[in-house]
């Protein structure tokens, strides 16, 4: 599969993450941009300012946050980049003013019983490294702002500005790149907020494999080792990982977990079909189409393709 097609498929995959919160019942929480991280040159793909969805807490809920990071894949390079630019992976311009809070993110005690009347945030996610890029200089013919980093720090002030720095209880989570997100800054989230606070991470569906595809290939770690690449990521991830390996293999969550201090929830399927597809048999891995059929659908695999679809799980 060429990198423009990995990422549409990672593109499709936040969306299903984020149709699974939605019901007919949802909040609808309006967007909020922090036009004051501009100045700090913390901006999105397109030079737009980052944004996120705040619904507030009350009652018991009124000091605990949870705060829930968008997925939507990553780009590798200056063509992958161009292409999320002027789309809401790209651009706070292009962004839903108003989104469905629902799911772990609801009002209702009967559908979040645990989180309902916490204060809620989803940031939504525009820079395309899982918020961990930093490069200063920008491309006057591209045009592109690599600086995933800075929107993070960003919006982490503005919401303690907003109370956050008074939580007792808070929740970091995301889902795909934004499940990646999570566990990257999982400590970093915690470091932030008052000493005795209640800190723990989720990561949903942001678990991914380092394993080479059925042509013996490591697709995933060079993808990856371009989106760090490109982003300028390595400063700005865990330096417990990348004082001993490669920046692009700290995108990995296999070589980060066993650092995290704080509590870490990880939640992905036991049969993950999404890494079946684009890490064990990406399309350039499967030129004769041999696994067409058992990739979309394991019920159509014979043996030899099922015990090769077990080696990453």
């Amino acid at each position: 599969m060429a990198n423009g097609s990995l990422c549409s498929v990672l593109w499709c995959r936040a969306v299903a993450c984020a149709a699974a919160l939605v019901t007919v019942d949802a909040l609808l929480v309006d967007i909020t941009y922090v036009e004051s991280a501009v100045a700090k040159g913390a901006v999105c793909l397109d030079g737009s300012a980052p944004a996120y969805h705040l619904a507030r807490g009350s009652g018991s809920g009124a000091n605990s946050w949870l705060v829930h990071f968008e997925g939507g894949g990553w780009c590798n390079n200056v063509t992958t980049c161009l292409q999320r630019k002027h789309t809401r992976l790209g651009s706070s311009k292009e962004m839903a003013t108003q989104i469905a809070f629902s799911g772990i993110l609801s009002d209702r005690p009967d559908y979040s019983p645990d989180f309902y009347n916490w204060n809620k945030v989803k940031v939504r996610y525009c820079d395309g490294s899982s918020f961990t890029g930093d490069v200063q200089q920008v491309d006057p013919t591209t045009k592109l702002y690599y600086r995933g980093a800075r929107i993070w720090q960003a919006v982490m002030e503005d919401l303690l500005a907003k109370g956050m720095d008074k939580a007792q209880n808070a929740l970091i989570s995301g889902c795909s790149a934004g499940g990646l997100t999570s566990i990257l800054h999982c400590d970093r989230f915690h470091e932030l907020l008052p000493v005795g606070a209640r800190v723990k991470c989720l990561s949903d569906a942001g678990f991914f494999i380092n394993e080479k595809d059925v042509a013996g290939v490591g697709y995933i770690a060079a993808f990856f080792n371009d989106v760090v690449t490109i982003h300028g990521s390595a400063k700005n991830l865990p330096s417990s990982c990348t004082s001993s390996l490669p920046p692009g293999m700290c995108f990995f969550p296999q070589n980060e977990v066993k650092q995290i201090q704080t509590p870490l929830f990880i939640l992905n399927a036991a049969y993950d079909s999404w890494q079946v597809r684009n890490i064990l048999v990406p399309g350039i891995a499967d030129h004769r189409g041999t696994w067409h059929s058992c990739k979309h659908d394991i019920d159509q695999c014979n043996a030899d393709q099922l015990r090769d679809s077990e080696m990453i799980f």
